[in-house]
């Protein structure tokens, strides 16, 4: 199927990523102790922490590390107990923003959420507001060049919803979350390692911004990325 491109956007995102570094390894710990105190410290048993221990691996970050994070989490050392909140808002020309946060200090959080959209051109929503032109899913973007048709079969036979070619050759694969992990163990065993694989919120449609729009839009992104008790931002302007 024919779909929009979204390759500059990946390799802006990870550019800016790589950029604040430092960052990661607070956000993939907070995953790690919400993920286990959720579901418990067995990761056969709990696809919600293999995930967030393959990020902390792919981020570099030492096994005691992980495994002192696992232990806080299930009672075996104290630690901050944190509360996942989700806020809705609006950036620049009505853009849709999801903000994913985990915090010990939710009236701190909110006010911060509130004061960067305020300051940098938006407006926070109400909850359900914007989550509805977003879809809960699996992804994985493969680089152009990668072979549509093997990626095609793999995946589809391992159980993905669909799979979407950009008009610049990037392959975009798109699960269930419950059928995330074992698409990409399927794609993996066949030599095929996506740019980006997560389960994220994926924009139903986009919102073209440019010029001096743009840059407030990348703005009020980067503010919000910024906080310390965000842990993703979700949005649907194509900057």
């Amino acid at each position: 199927m024919a779909g929009h491109s979204k390759w500059a956007n990946i390799q802006h995102r990870k550019g800016r990523q790589d950029e604040k570094r430092g960052r990661i390894w607070t956000r993939i710990t907070r995953e790690i102790i919400v993920a286990a105190r959720a579901g418990g410290g067995d990761l056969t048993a709990n696809a919600r922490l293999r995930l967030a221990v393959d990020k902390a691996k792919a981020a570099n970050m030492p096994a005691d590390n992980i495994k002192r994070n696992i232990d806080k989490a299930t009672g075996n050392l104290e630690g901050v107990q944190y509360e996942e909140i989700r806020y809705e808002g609006y950036g620049i020309g009505g853009a849709a923003v999801i903000v994913d946060t985990m915090t010990d200090n939710k009236v701190r959080t909110v006010a911060e959420v509130r004061h960067a959209f305020s300051k940098h051109g938006g407006n926070l929503g109400t909850e359900g507001s914007v989550s509805f032109q977003f879809k809960h899913c699996g992804q994985l973007i493969f680089a152009p060049g990668t072979s549509e048709d093997q990626v095609m079969e793999i995946a589809l036979e391992a159980g993905a919803d669909d799979v979407v070619t950009g008009e610049d050759g990037a392959i975009e694969v798109l699960t269930a979350p419950g059928d995330f992990e074992a698409v990409k163990n399927a794609l993996e065993a066949a030599g095929l390692r996506a740019e980006v694989a997560e389960v994220t919120m994926r924009a139903e449609n986009t919102i073209a911004l440019g010029g001096d729009d743009a840059t407030r839009m990348q703005k009020l992104l980067d503010v919000l990325e910024d906080l310390d008790d965000v842990q993703e931002v979700y949005h649907n302007a194509e900057l």
